[in-house]
């Protein structure tokens, strides 16, 4: 039911939305003698803040057409490599010439944790310079038909090895966030299994290992409440107007309702903020807040079976770090994994994954050789930090680009 009230809000503020944009427009025209008026600019400012905060926001393009590869502007395009049921695998192909040598192919995994790929955007514009890239980007679960079947942590794990195994083995793997623990395992399987396909590095940004280190209120709430308790009160049906009519979701409007909660001053001041840049003529920033919270606010179902086993499996049993970990029947054992390079990065400041958590990892992987470890704890840095904006762009991708080339 509270899926439907949703959408009748939605479908009631839209119009309402569009007409606000429409009157803002209409107050800030030059061309309008009410746009001289002395209350105009305010009017219009109110008018545009009343729009974005009852729109809908789509997701978002990638939008990134061009890179410099040595000095060059070249020319970027996206293309699916492959096309499944709840992901699709993008490739940004650069137009490089052929003769250069090629640069070390990187897989990013992008979270399904509510957002959007493209909240990687910046990751992936700070990588094309130097690097081939690919990312998974994950498609809305809404919009994927109940005849595709449920989707669980364990399909999640598999996709990520299929990919690993199409774009391997010299092939670097980048996990932000949630999407740490399935590809810690994805690995690790392949490891035991002695898979020739195995990647050369896996570097792990801002991810829930090991929840017990260091536990945020995210981590908090998920050990609180029952598994019972998340299934009876989280879940919904997706409503008729969409293809995934009856497929059981995690809606993106109560993810996103939850990432306002955890900081609702900022978020407050942020739009009050944007209501005065408005009403200074100061474009710039309000165009900053735009982008952002275009971004941000753009959000996406997941299927109800991957997200309550992740709440049982990562958050509230710990069968990562504990050991008891089986995936399809089989032992997830991080030991197994000798060959592949390790480097874990943690933002001092990051409150969804707390610090310690990701270094996990180290402990876990036993077989790797110390040589082949490394470890950043990013001065400064809250979880978004990690991998997107000027600290991720100066200071931390400089550190992975570098560990990519140590051990190509």
């Amino acid at each position: 039911m509270l899926y439907e009230l949703h959408e009748l809000r939605r479908q009631f503020m839209t119009p309402l939305s569009w007409w606000a944009r429409a009157t803002a427009e209409l107050l800030s025209s030059p061309y309008n003698p009410l746009s001289h008026l002395p209350c105009s600019r305010r009017l219009a400012a109110g008018y545009d803040l009343l729009h974005r905060l009852g729109k809908h926001y789509e997701k978002p393009e990638f939008g990134l057409r061009s890179t410099l590869v040595d000095g060059v502007d070249t020319p970027v395009h996206e293309h699916v490599v492959l096309d499944k049921p709840f992901c699709k695998l993008l490739h940004f192909r650069r137009e490089t010439p052929p003769h250069r040598p090629a640069d070390p192919t990187v897989l990013v995994v992008a979270p399904l944790s509510g957002h959007h790929a493209t909240l990687l955007r910046d990751t992936v514009r700070a990588l094309l310079p130097e690097h081939d890239v690919y990312i998974t980007d994950w498609v809305d679960a809404r919009m994927v038909p109940l005849s595709y079947g449920p989707f669980h942590l364990d399909d999640y794990v598999d996709y990520v090895t299929e990919f690993i195994r199409l774009l391997g083995p010299d092939l670097h793997v980048i996990s932000v966030c949630q999407p740490t623990v399935p590809v810690l395992a994805a690995i690790s399987l392949m490891a035991s299994a002695q898979d020739p396909k195995l990647p050369r590095t896996m570097t792990m940004m801002g991810g829930p290992i090991d929840t017990r280190r260091n536990p945020t209120a995210v981590n908090a709430l998920a050990k609180r409440k029952s598994y019972e308790w998340f299934e009876n009160n989280v879940i919904f049906l997706v409503p008729a107007n969409y293809p995934g009519y009856l497929r059981r979701v995690y809606p993106g409007f109560l993810q996103h309702a939850g990432f306002v909660a955890m900081n609702p001053d900022r978020h407050l001041k942020s739009h009050w903020d944007y209501y005065l840049d408005l009403v200074r003529g100061d474009m710039e920033d309000a165009e900053a807040h735009r982008r952002f919270y275009d971004e941000y606010n753009a959000v996406l179902d997941l299927p109800a079976e991957y997200y309550l086993d992740t709440i049982k499996i990562v958050f509230q049993e710990h069968r990562l770090p504990n050991g008891t970990w089986e995936v399809r029947g089989r032992r997830v054992q991080p030991a197994a994994i000798t060959s592949v390079a390790l480097f874990t990065i943690e933002g001092e400041l990051d409150d969804i994954s707390g610090s310690g958590q990701t270094q996990a990892a180290h402990d876990l992987c036993t077989g790797i050789p110390s040589s082949r470890k490394k470890h950043l704890t990013a001065a400064g840095v809250g979880h978004y930090g990690i991998f997107s904006g000027r600290r991720w762009r100066e200071v931390i991708y400089p550190q992975v680009r570098d560990f990519i080339r140590r051990h190509a």
